[in-house]
Order: structure tokens, then C-alpha cells, then sequence
């Protein structure tokens, strides 16, 4: 038993059991006014009546009665719909764990659901997705997978798999005969063909770590350049202190915003300078670290301040491109309202030689601009095959194991170019397998589940 719905006061609270007695335990403490006992009904059925400790009343409820294998865990359940008072969930907690009845693990019923065939396991994992999914891309890629998409991709994958392994292994039987038994063209053809779509599932997960985690920004630049301004201005809050005295920001403020369904988590890091200040300089270490860390860097520079400092920021520039070539790297030109339009044309014509991805125009304090850049965000890490309902690899799990997958049937294909026995080429191919096996749980190392579901939330 557990609850599912979050602890505290509310206006209702659902106490969930489930197990081959929790029907008949029910009926113990459950008075209905017409005098129907809950062993009686059927399931998928809703009942009113009160829960009595004795004479003592302790609330008005309903309760929802499932039966086994057609419940959420394949096994009789029920669940109970109180008020949600503390008090009263605790003393119906009490009144059942006085009868045998143990609390739920995190995720046990979602085990159970699974261990009971209700479901495979990327669909049990989908559900956790689901119930922490915040943005739309979340709940979409959640979904697909929660209604099997993922599964059914990847049991095509095996069914190839498990065909292509058949005939290899009904070679070796007749191996003294010396007959075969498929094309080897076409299971050349097979081979890459089912590589590409792994390798499609792989590549996936970049996109999905966007989704599922969201894009770290680092918005980085010398002092006073207006790093703590944009970043109050994207989030439309003054999160960050902003004065016009160099070294304000001696350490990193974080916080997110969501962006036509894409999470941003922008970082405001201390201005990089050099300086004799220990504390200051331990605010630009930690700067260059979570510039190192982000998926994305906004360097900010002041229009005003032009012809100084150019020189200085293109080496900057070339520095970190140069260190972190894949990284993309936007730079800001900020403070456009106080500059005039010769000094912009200049900027304009300088600036477009600086070793950035992207240079926009912006003034964080007036908001100018601002519309753009997040256009352009936006745009840099859409999730094109989620809005199409392709598969997307979320879960660093599935990643690794598809990682491992496409390495043995690489080694298969190199074998069967190399023109190995077959029974070689088949051992590769029964790894790739067991690779597969393992996302959807149809191979389940003993630790895995345990592992998993400890991250689910107590109640599902």
C-alpha cells in the first residue's frame, strides 16, 4: 500500500493496495449504505461508503475496486479516494498495517505491473517519465514510449535478428552437407539495415538529453558587459544582482525557463578578467568550469567598449572554439540603444569574422533583440523527430545498451565480410540480442530492476 497522491493537506488523497487480499481487507473496514460488500463487485466498479474502525467513523470515501489480471499491477487492487487530511490518510495506513499489510517500495507497483506482464520495461520507465515530464516534448516523448513505440521498434529489431540468427545457426547443423540456407547478399543488406536503425536510435539521444534534462547556457564575458541583466531579463525577474562595479557576479545564478517546449537552464557566470581579488578569482574559476560544462555559450560583449576590447575578445573567442570546437558559441553585442548606427555598421562588419556560430544584436536592458536570440535557441536545438512521433532516446540506459548492441553487430558485420564460420557471426549476433533484451527487459541482470525503480516515486 501507498499513497498515490503528494503528502499533505488537500482536497483528496487516494490510498492504493494491491495483492490477492487487499479486496476482502477492505471490506473489513468499509461500510456500504446499501449493505453491498466489495468481494461482490465486479471490476472497473466505484463504490460509495464509509471507512469504520470499530464504531468509530473515520471518513466518507470511495473506493475503486480492480480485478486481477485486468488492474494496473495484474493483480486484485484497490484504491480508496479520502479527504485529504493527514490524520485520517495515517490512521487508514495504521488500520491496514495492522493487519499484514506493508507499505510500498518506490516503484513497486510499476514493478509489479511489469513483473505481472502488464507491461515491458521501457514502457514502465516511460511512466516515470510521464509523471516528471514539465514541458510538452517531455510528456510527447513520454508517451510514445509509455504506448510502445520504442518497444515495437525495437521488437521489429529483434524478430530481424532472431531470423537472420535462425538461419546462421541451421547452417552449422547441416554444415557436412555444405548448404545455405539464406542469400548472402540480401543478409548483408539485413545486417546494415538494422545497423542504420541503431545507429538512428543512438544519435537519437542527444536530442533526447535536451528534452529530458533541458540545455545548460552559460552566459559568459568580461565584467559589466550586462551578463546579470540578460539574464533577469530572460527569466523576467530580477534573479541577479546588477551594479555598474566591475566583479558584482562572484559566483554562478542559475535558474530555467521553457522556450516553445524546450527547457533552458541559463547560467550567469562571473566577468572574466584578470585580478588580484581571491575571492573574485574563484567566482572566474568556477566560470570557465560551467562555460566548459554547457551545451550552449551566450558571450556577451559592449557595444560601447568596441575598439578596446575587439582584440581581447576574438582571442577569447578563438580560445574556447579552439578547446570546444563542437560547442556552439552565440555572440551578443549588447547595449545597441546607446550606440549610434556608424558604430553598429562597424560592429556589424568586424563581428563577422569573430570565430562565433552566431552574432546577434541586443539591448538586455531594453529588451531589444531578445526575441530573436531565443528564435535562435530555439532553432538550435528544436526537436524535429519528437514533433514527427519518431523515437527518441532519452534514458542513458537504453543509450548504453544500444552502444553495446552496435558494437557486437559491427563486429558481426566485419565478420561477415571477412567471410568467418558462421557460428562466429552468430555469437556476435546473440550479444546484439541480449542487448536489446535488456531495454525491454526481456533480459534483466539482477541489480537492474532494483536499481530503476528506486528512482520512481513511492505510490507508482
Amino acid at each position: 500500500m501507498a499513497p498515490a497522491t503528494p503528502q499533505g493537506t488537500g482536497a483528496i488523497a487516494v490510498l492504493r493496495l494491491s495483492g490477492p487480499d487487499v479486496i476482502r481487507l477492505t471490506d473489513e473496514l468499509f461500510r456500504s449504505p446499501a449493505g453491498k460488500l466489495l468481494t461482490d463487485a465486479k471490476g472497473y466498479t466505484l463504490h460509495y461508503g464509509e471507512l469504520r474502525d470499530g464504531e468509530e467513523l473515520l471518513d466518507e470515501v470511495l473506493v475503486s475496486v480492480f480485478r486481477a489480471p485486468h488492474s494496473y499491477t495484474g493483480e486484485d487492487a484497490v484504491e480508496i479516494s479520502l479527504h485529504g487530511s493527514p490524520y485520517i490518510m495515517q490512521r487508514v495506513m495504521e488500520w491496514f498495517s495492522a493487519r499484514g499489510v506493508r507499505p510500498a517500495r518506490p516503484g513497486e507497483f510499476t514493478m509489479r505491473a511489469f513483473l505481472n506482464g502488464k507491461m515491458d520495461l521501457t514502457r514502465a520507465e516511460a511512466v516515470a517519465d510521464l509523471i516528471e515530464a514539465e514541458t510538452e516534448a517531455q510528456h510527447r516523448v513520454a508517451m510514445h514510449q509509455l504506448r510502445g513505440g520504442f518497444y515495437r521498434q525495437l521488437q521489429d529489431l529483434r524478430r530481424q535478428l532472431v531470423e537472420l540468427t535462425a538461419l546462421m545457426e541451421l547452417e552449422l547443423d547441416f554444415a557436412e552437407e555444405d548448404v545455405e540456407f539464406a542469400d548472402r547478399s540480401r543478409l548483408t543488406a539485413l545486417l546494415r539495415n538494422i545497423k542504420t536503425e541503431i545507429k538512428r536510435l543512438i544519435d537519437s539521444f542527444s536530442q533526447g538529453n535536451v528534452i529530458k534534462h533541458g540545455v545548460a547556457v552559460a552566459i559568459a564575458g568580461a565584467p559589466n558587459t550586462g551578463k546579470s541583466t540578460l539574464l533577469n531579463t530572460l527569466l523576467n525577474e530580477e534573479k541577479a544582482i546588477v551594479t555598474h562595479i566591475p566583479g558584482t557576479t562572484r559566483d554562478t545564478i542559475e535558474d530555467v525557463i521553457t522556450l516553445q517546449g524546450i527547457r533552458f537552464r541559463f547560467i550567469d557566470t562571473a566577468g572574466i578578467r584578470q585580478t588580484d581579488d581571491h575571492v573574485e578569482k574563484i567566482g572566474i574559476q568556477r566560470s570557465f568550469r560551467k562555460i566548459n560544462e554547457a551545451r550552449l555559450v551566450l558571450w556577451l560583449a559592449d557595444a560601447l567598449r568596441w575598439d578596446e576590447q575587439k582584440d581581447e575578445l576574438r582571442q577569447r573567442l578563438a580560445d574556447f572554439k579552439t578547446r570546444n570546437p563542437d560547442q556552439p558559441l552565440f555572440l551578443l553585442i549588447n547595449k545597441i540603444d546607446a550606440a549610434d548606427e556608424a558604430l553598429l555598421e562597424k560592429i556589424r562588419r568586424e563581428s563577422a569574422s569573430m570565430p562565433a556560430d552566431e552574432v546577434l544584436f541586443v539591448s538586455a536592458k531594453h529588451k531589444e533583440g531578445i526575441a530573436r536570440l531565443e528564435e535562435a535557441l530555439v532553432r538550435r536545438f528544436r526537436t524535429d523527430d519528437a514533433d514527427a512521433g519518431a523515437t527518441v532516446v532519452t534514458n542513458i540506459r537504453h543509450y548504453h545498451a544500444l552502444r553495446n548492441a552496435l558494437q557486437s553487430l559491427t563486429e558481426a558485420e566485419e565478420a561477415f565480410a571477412a567471410g568467418l564460420s558462421t557460428d562466429l557471426i552468430a555469437v556476435d549476433l546473440r550479444d546484439v540480442l541480449q542487448h536489446l533484451g535488456e531495454i525491454t527487459g526481456e533480459i534483466t541482470p539482477d541489480d537492474l530492476l532494483e536499481h530503476i525503480f528506486n528512482n520512481f516515486c513511492i505510490g507508482k
